[in-house]
């Protein structure tokens, strides 16, 4: 990758690009746009453009598929000298684990969750630590329902609440940044995360400015056609959705138990369709339905370049609350101190817990983007295909049962797409589930053999355990 041409071959292709935006900060002759299948893809401005070694390795060290630090290394380097320190080669570097929700206010009520992404960032404004906050809000164009904007009060942070399965990037706010002195906290993906991180060493202006980092656990990002595939299936059509809640809670059942509420036109009228998110095709996380493809070589699951990652709680000890719960791994030493504050006050309600709770929290997704990254690694790696250099080796150590699985999720991102897109194009949703059965039913039988093989190393289990004791 020492020349322009493997380096757009290998990354330009969007096939390992995170589409933060990032990069056309770094550089001026890239920027980033929209791409026909609602993915956010870096390009050069111009045609037979020419890239210093200098500038390729200014690139490849804040792009988190390419640069020589890893997010073991950043985070030994942010955190591994604070006192009382933990760490977890699962979790990255902790001070302190939590799972909870916030108790004052309404923080919680208007949370995908239990609250606490938009009560962090309103106890750093109110405690002086910032006076500005960088998250995903409602767009301002037209074009998009999404974008990450720069608020300054607690009412326009508020308004950023909730989590988004909607595609945005950096560039435009990071421009203000760099220009706009001011003391910054930055809420995002761990692909967005570990890619700041990278640009604040080389960039004096992001290093001073960005004060705080909030991570949030995510299994996969999406495209937009992700939402016009909820947005259609409540009955409105792509490019008529208006606005979109993807986590809207629900009065009845667990957490993890929602729906999703679209607001736009339907017959040239204003509508607000809410639909439980069981009831929509393609609400099966697992399936990754629109995913961006760099999404599969992440093995960043708990976000440990952040000062405090949040994620759900998809515990059954905590499912059953459906207003919602919260994990914290909390890395900073201020965040920290702001948490134990307002817990002895009574206004967070957090109960302390270990690192395997955590991790049993986010079990399927521990499973996918680390035990099995090596089996698409390996894939790659057969195929000659260049492979980014993770923390986890190339390896075919799986079962045949989750090989399969794995395959069928290559499937249906590299799919989804082309079906979708002609299943608009004849104006007939039901073209894309017809033309996915096949996958449907096979990841349906593969999934029901891991469950039965399990109920039967279970039942052998037991009836060795007897026999022990006769």
């Amino acid at each position: 990758m020492e020349d322009t041409e493997n380096f757009l071959d290998t990354v330009l292709s969007n096939e390992f690009d995170y589409g933060t935006g990032v990069w056309s900060s770094v550089n001026d002759k890239l920027s980033i746009r929209m791409n026909s299948f609602g993915e956010y893809e870096t390009y050069i401005k111009k045609e037979k453009e020419v890239f210093t070694e200098y500038e390729l390795d200014s690139l490849k060290e804040v792009n988190c598929l390419l640069s020589q630090f890893n997010e073991t290394d950043l985070g030994k380097e942010l955190f591994s000298e604070i006192e009382s320190i933990n760490y977890d080669s699962r979790i990255g570097y902790f001070q302190n684990l939590y799972i909870g929700h916030v108790a004052e206010g309404e923080y919680r009520k208007n949370a995908s969750s239990g609250g606490f992404g938009t009560w962090i960032f309103t106890e750093l404004l109110r405690l002086g630590y910032i006076d500005s906050v960088i998250h995903v809000k409602k767009s301002t164009n037209s074009d998009k329902l999404f974008e990450y904007s720069i608020s300054k009060t607690m009412n326009d942070i508020i308004q950023g609440a909730k989590t988004k399965y909607y595609p945005v990037e950096l560039s435009e706010v990071l421009k203000i940044i760099k220009t706009t002195p001011g003391k910054y906290a930055v809420i995002g993906l761990p692909s967005f995360i570990m890619e700041l991180r990278l640009l604040s060493k080389q960039d004096t202006n992001i290093n001073d400015r960005i004060k705080f980092y909030i991570g949030l656990v995510c299994g996969h990002q999406k495209s937009t056609k992700f939402t016009d595939l909820l947005g259609w299936q409540c009955g409105i059509k792509p490019g008529d959705i208006q606005s979109i809640d993807y986590r809207k809670k629900l009065d009845y059942g667990p957490s993890s138990s929602y729906a999703v509420e679209v607001q736009g036109l339907v017959d040239g009228k204003m509508e607000t369709v809410v639909k439980e998110m069981k009831q929509i095709y393609g609400g099966d996380w697992g399936k990754g339905l629109f995913k961006v493809r760099a999404s599969d070589f992440s093995d960043d699951v708990m976000n440990e370049t952040a000062d405090i990652t949040l994620g759900d709680a998809w515990l059954r000890e905590y499912t059953k609350d459906n207003k919602g719960n919260n994990i914290l791994v909390v890395r900073n030493t201020i965040i920290d101190e702001i948490i134990q504050n307002a817990m002895a006050e009574g206004r967070i309600k957090l109960t302390p817990t270990d690192s395997d709770t955590i991790q049993r929290s986010q079990m399927s997704h521990y499973r996918h983007s680390q035990d099995e990254l090596g089996y698409r690694l390996y894939k790659l790696n057969k195929k000659k295909k260049w492979i980014p250099t993770k923390r986890i080796e190339p390896s075919k150590d799986i079962s045949f049962a989750r090989k399969r699985i794995q395959d069928l999720r290559e499937k249906y991102c590299e799919l989804t797409p082309i079906f979708f897109e002609k299943a608009m194009e004849l104006d007939d949703f039901e073209y894309l589930k017809k033309q996915l059965r096949i996958y449907d039913l096979e990841y349906s039988f593969f999934y029901k053999l891991i469950d039965l093989n399990r109920k039967i190393g279970r039942a052998f289990e037991i009836l060795n355990l007897k026999n022990r004791k006769s």
